[in-house]
């Protein structure tokens, strides 16, 4: 197979799961030989990005306006400039702007178009340009489904791709170093000597942080040497749903068994020291790779049965499954497992590397594909 020239288009790449999974599949490109090339408004990921092989272009694809419009003859240069097979765009708006410009251009001098679906978007025309590509990326059967629902796209055209982690990084009885766990208890001596419960998420009500503060409070009736940990960023948004959260945790007698850790990079080490991991969204997950993360260290999850996690928990820890809103069954599977801790299954259906090469299959599929959608 020949080498291919691969451009990815995201608005930016600051941080999140969609833009960790373009330089995922940018340098599993490098490493096999093709070109790869992003264009994005740029941001802190950029210099990893760079490092492992791939060039960034700094457009602003995804600034809502119709000036942004005005790219559209300079991404057709691009496109011939750099001789581009393959056009892959993640975003709506940045979608919007690459189709009219790939959609003008004359058929034999086209790149091909691949689009991912990566979460739930609201149903209606503006949405439904994720799915224009000729070949579409969907995260998880749930979002298959809603795909299909909403659009009732070709079932021809979607491809169901799980993101995935790796399994070289995140793998059971992974310990972080010592100076780490130094750090973290010079920082947080409240968790010294406790079991850890945590929530990897933002402090947001869909995120479920009042579930896991009501579950608290049943757990710790019967356990005073548990700790929960609430790890996130609250946005400038969310400071009052903050505020009420705080005092919600203050009145139930709970501020000496939760910590509110704010934004951390180290999620990993966090999950690895815990006893259980939640993931207590109200609307399902489009994927869940926070979930998938501590699946893979080995550590049990208990989520609500719902959204990709859904799908990640009955192929690792089915018994880690509960029905969605039931606070009380997750602290009675709280309880349970502080006695007695489930086994997880060894992550073999959703790694990094199964991901990377199903992407790169997607794109020689479209490539060999001679019929070019309208």
């Amino acid at each position: 197979m020949r080498a291919l020239t691969v451009l990815q288009i995201l608005p930016a790449l600051q941080s999140g799961g969609v833009e960790q999974g373009t330089l995922e599949v940018a340098s599993h490109l490098v490493s096999q030989g093709h070109r790869s090339l992003v264009v994005s408004a740029g941001g802190r990921m950029v210099a990893a990005l760079e490092a492992s092989g791939s060039t960034h272009f700094v457009y602003p694809v995804g600034r809502k306006s119709l000036l942004t419009l005005l790219l559209i003859p300079k991404l057709r240069a691009l496109w011939r400039r750099e001789q581009v097979d393959i056009v892959h765009v993640r975003s709506r708006f940045p979608a919007w702007v690459v189709f009219l410009a790939w959609k003008g251009m004359p058929r034999d001098q086209r790149p091909r178009l691949v689009t991912t679906v990566h979460g739930y978007y609201r149903s209606g025309w503006y949405s439904r340009i994720m799915t224009c590509g000729e070949r579409v990326i969907v995260v998880s059967k749930t979002i298959q489904a809603y795909v299909q629902r909403a659009y009732q796209v070709d079932a021809c055209k979607l491809r169901l791709i799980y993101r995935g982690v790796d399994t070289a990084q995140y793998s059971p009885g992974y310990s972080p170093e010592m100076a780490w766990q130094q750090n973290w208890f010079a920082e947080y001596p409240q968790t010294r000597g406790k079991r850890l419960l945590v929530l990897p998420a933002r402090v947001t009500r869909w995120k479920g942080a009042a579930d896991f503060v009501d579950m608290l409070s049943i757990v710790c009736q019967q356990h005073n040497d548990v700790h929960a940990l609430l790890v996130g960023e609250v946005a400038a948004d969310k400071q009052a749903f903050a505020a009420s959260l705080k005092q919600k945790i203050h009145v139930a007698g709970l501020a000496g068994h939760i910590t509110l850790t704010g934004y951390r990079q180290d999620v990993k080490q966090i999950m690895a020291m815990a006893k259980i991991v939640y993931s207590l969204s109200a609307e399902p997950e489009a994927f869940g790779r926070t979930t998938l993360e501590a699946l893979s260290l080995g550590v049990p999850v208990i989520g609500y049965q719902h959204g990709g996690v859904a799908e990640q928990l009955a192929a690792l820890l089915p018994e880690g499954a509960v029905p969605v809103g039931n606070v009380a069954e997750v602290a009675m599977l709280t309880l349970s497992w502080l006695s007695q801790a489930p086994t997880v299954q060894p992550n073999m259906q959703f790694s990094l590397q199964e991901m990377q090469q199903k992407t790169l299959a997607v794109y020689h599929d479209v490539i060999a594909d001679s019929g070019q959608s309208d």
